[in-house]
This record gives structure tokens, sequence and C-alpha cells, in this order.
């Protein structure tokens, strides 16, 4: 076999934490190696070495039968190597062909833009891409970015190419788009490692697996002579079932009723328009759309983080519309939210895990005191329940994997005793043990007859775990199936707008008759 590029003991630490330790690592030419691990296993410290951004403490990079240096993102380039972030590097107010154009190299090419144009159309020609090169960042679609940073790269020389979580916010339809370009850059002699935490696109586009651990390198195997479960096992050690439980409850009537919900996002524009929708106590309602669709704004308004511009919202028969979050704790309202932005929204990242338990009750403290000992009871008691892996109660949120922020985050929310929980991208870059703890976190409080709010993005994930799934497209409801009786091929089509099956009344027809408020238990 021969290789594109070769890792050999590549060690790398943070302070006294080893994210890499002694790794090897290959990728032969015109192959698609998936890297595979845990939350913190190691995977994206690995990579950003091959593209420039940190440097092995010890270990070699061999390409081409001889050790290369890779001290920037500047030499990662030069040898040939693109990397794909999960967060991508663009300039928002640029077009594509701007994006693109700021970062080619060679004498004369950033000055001749006719020339440049037709390299780009014809690399974009090439590999199949449909992308409007004059189009601002800014108003592109993500699977319309992702593309653009793919092009980028191929543009720029690389002939390996990484992919960090690719398929993380993109549609069923728009995946399959994707492999088709990754197969076809493959068999253009590109070699491809892609990192992703989904175990059926692991097995639909890889030749290769290689697996990490804790920062170790546990091996790599042939992706046709395994196995989902097998996989499973190698990243987390032990065996662990690979099936989502969606135990059946008798549903109460409606506690949280949306009717005819109208929202503005951050620059004036309808963000969600006119949905009608509710929540019966023992069920978990998903809701899927592509990213940027209403959902962020959704959660907002449900939770009083967002001003509503008309409609409803109803909890267990009292109107909510115009309480501050504050107000709906004190009016005894039951309501918890778990934002997108964990860190950033959701938890203060410099404080302990005690003080982040504080900051939901802080107001109820009898004098001016806080009472500590029994906050740091109620961390250790989460901290248990959820098998958080940290030093202790003390330690700052910020220090915790992403998966461990997760539980902390939800512990918190739940120890309340909500009977309507609001979760948005709850395991969004967990592994898989991590996903499956959320999961079992979220079946239980189905069972206690809570209510759930789940907005989504696998969904693989949200046909097995959801009851119903409301769908929706630029804010506006496409419809709501069950899960039972639908596919993720009709789920995509009405992301984009393709397939609707609400009719002008507002009611469902064809797939799921259960819609928003239109049957007879849904009404008020």
């Amino acid at each position: 076999m021969e290789y594109a590029i070769e890792l050999k003991g590549i060690s790398k630490s943070f302070g006294p934490v080893a994210a890499n330790k002694n790794i090897n690592l290959s990728l032969a030419k015109g192959e698609i190696l998936a890297l595979l691990g845990e939350n913190g296993s190691g995977k994206t410290t690995l990579m950003n070495m091959l593209s420039g951004i940190y440097m092995p403490d010890s270990g070699s990079i061999i390409m081409d039968g001889k050790k290369v240096s890779i001290s920037s993102p500047e030499d990662s380039a030069k040898l040939g190597i693109g990397m794909v972030h999960q967060h991508f590097k663009l300039v928002e107010r640029f077009t594509a062909l701007e994006n693109i154009r700021i970062g080619m190299r060679g004498e004369g090419r950033i000055f001749h833009g006719a020339d440049v144009r037709k390299k780009i159309e014809d690399t974009a020609a090439k590999f199949g891409f449909d992308i409007d090169l004059d189009k601002v960042v800014a108003n592109m679609a993500v699977s319309e970015k992702q593309t653009l940073e793919i092009l980028k790269v191929l543009c720029y020389g690389a002939k390996i190419i990484i992919l960090d979580e690719p398929t993380a916010v993109l549609t069923v339809q728009e995946i399959d788009k994707l492999f088709a370009v990754l197969r076809k850059m493959k068999e253009e002699g590109h070699s491809i490692i892609i990192i992703t935490h989904k175990l059926n696109e692991v097995m639909a586009i890889s030749d290769r697996v290689a697996v990490l651990r804790h920062g170790d390198y546990i091996g790599t195997v042939v992706t046709k002579e395994t196995d989902e479960k097998t996989l499973t096992e190698l990243m987390v050690g032990r065996k662990i079932t690979l099936n989502i439980d969606r135990p059946i409850i008798e549903k109460t009537h409606p506690l949280l009723e949306i009717r005819d919900l109208t929202v503005k996002n951050d620059e004036g524009a309808i963000a969600v328009d006119h949905i009608n929708f509710y929540i019966r106590g023992g069920e978990i309602l998903g809701v899927a759309g592509i990213a940027g669709s209403g959902q962020k704004e959704l959660c907002e308004a449900i939770a009083g983080l967002r001003k509503i511009e008309d409609g409803q919202m109803i909890h267990e028969g009292e109107s909510i519309v115009g309480m501050s979050p504050k107000k709906i704790l004190d009016h005894g309202i039951s309501m918890s939210f778990i934002p997108e932005d964990r860190l950033g929204m959701g938890l203060a990242p410099s404080l302990s895990i005690t003080d982040n338990m504080i900051l939901k009750n802080y107001n109820e403290a009898k004098g001016i005191f806080v009472d500590r000992k029994s906050a740091r009871e109620e961390a250790q008691k989460v901290i248990d329940k959820l098998e958080i892996i940290t030093p202790s109660t003390e330690t700052p949120v910020r220090r915790l994997s992403g998966g461990n922020v997760q539980k902390v985050l939800l512990g918190r929310e739940i120890k309340s005793g909500p009977n309507v929980l609001i979760t948005a991208y709850p395991v969004r870059g967990l592994d898989i043990n991590s996903s499956y703890t959320i999961y079992n976190i979220l079946n239980d409080e189905k069972k206690k007859g809570v209510g759930i709010l789940f907005v989504g993005e696998d969904l693989d994930v949200m046909l097995s775990l959801c009851d119903k799934i409301m769908v929706i497209c630029h804010g506006k409801l496409q419809g709501v199936v069950n899960s039972d009786h639908t596919t993720k091929e009709d789920i995509g089509l009405m992301m984009t707008g393709t397939l609707n099956i609400v009719n002008k009344e507002g009611k469902t027809d064809g797939i799921a008759k259960d819609s928003a408020i239109t049957d007879e238990e849904g009404k008020a």
C-alpha cells in the first residue's frame, strides 16, 4: 500500500494532560479514512498537527518517504494538506470568489481576476460542485459554506483533505451530495480523513477506520470487515448497546400549546412564521430543520428570552406571553431551557459546577448568604447520577469535556423538576457514549410525565427517540409526522421545502394525522 502520509510516534501534551500518546497512523493514497473516538480522545488535536495549528512534542510525519516539518498552516498548505474545520473559516462579508482568492498562492494569480475565476470554475465543474461564486457568504446556507470550504482547499492544491464533523448540520440529501463529491475526489487521487461520530456514515463512506481512545491509538480496521457494534466497542473499550429506547407512555393533556406563533430574529426578519403545535406530558416532540430555520428563535421565545410578534403560548391553561424568564418561574410554571450554546448561554464557564448549580435558584436564598454546602451536595448528586467525569464539584466547567459540560447543564435543569423541557441540540458534538447517556436521561424524564421538545440534527436518532417530529423550513411548519410512519428521506424533503404536508387550513395531511392543535385532544 502506497501512503500519502504517515504519523509515527506522535505525542502532544497540554500541561499535565496527554492529548496524544505515541500515535502511529497512516493514510493511503486515494483512500477515505474515518477517524473515530470519544470526546477528548485526541482526534482534533492530532489533525491540528497536520494542519499546522499545533506542533507535536515528539514523533515524525512522513510524506513520500521523507520526514517533513509542519510548524504553521502555511507549511501544511505547501505540503498539499487542507483542513475543513467544523467551524468554518470564512469572511462573512466576502463573496465565495473573494474568500477563495485571498488565500491563493502563486505569482500574479491573486491579481488576475479572470484567470482566478476560470481556475475555480474548472475545479468546481471537475468535482461536481454547485456554487454561486458571486454570492456573499453571509447569505449562504450551511451546506453552501461547506461546499465553499472544500472547494477552497482544492483550489489551493490540497491532495490530503481533512474534514472535521462535515455532516453535523446537513440534511440527508445534502449528505448524499457531499459523499458523492468525496468519492469523486477519491477517484481523482485525493486522500481524505473524515472525523465523525455517526457510525452509519463511517460505514457508508470510508475504506478504513482508525480509532483513538483517551489519546491512545487503538488500531485501524478495514470498513467492509467490521460493523457498528465492533467500532463502538473499540471506541469506548467495552460493549455498549446501540439501541435507543422509546418507552410508550400514556400521554396526558397538552402541557404547552403554541398557536400561530410569529417571532423575529436579531436582524428583524421573520424567523418563526405562524407555527402551531403542542407538547403533551410523556412524549418527546422532535424539531427537524436545516440550521437557521427558526429553531433558536422558537426555543428562546418559549423560554421567555425573546419577544414574540404574534400568537399565543399557553402553559397548562395560562398564557406566558410577555413573561420574563424569572416571572415564568415566579408564577410556578416549571419550564426549563437547555440552549444550543451550552457554554456561552447555558453555563458560566469560569465558575465551578457547584456555582453553576446555584445560578438556577440563587434568588431563593434566605438572607444575603448562599448555602454553598447544600449546593455542593446537590452538585455531587448530579455528578454521581449522570456519571460526570470531574476532579471535584469545584472544578470550573470550562475544564470539562463537551459531554460532561452537557451533563452538568442537563442535570441542573432536571433537578428543578420541570414538566416541560426544551432541549436544543443536546448531543451536538458528543461521542456515542455521552450521547446515549443523554438519551436515557430524557427518556427517564419522559417516564415521569415530562413533555420534551427535542431540537436535533441526526434524523436516525430523532426517528428512534422522538414520538413525533415537527419539521420546519425557513420558519414555516412543513408538517408533524409520526416517527413510526415516516422515513428520514421524507423528513429531508420537508426540511428543504420540497414536501409540505400542511394544508391551507393548517392541518396535516398524509404522513401523520396528529399534527399541531388540529385533532380533538390538541384543542384548548
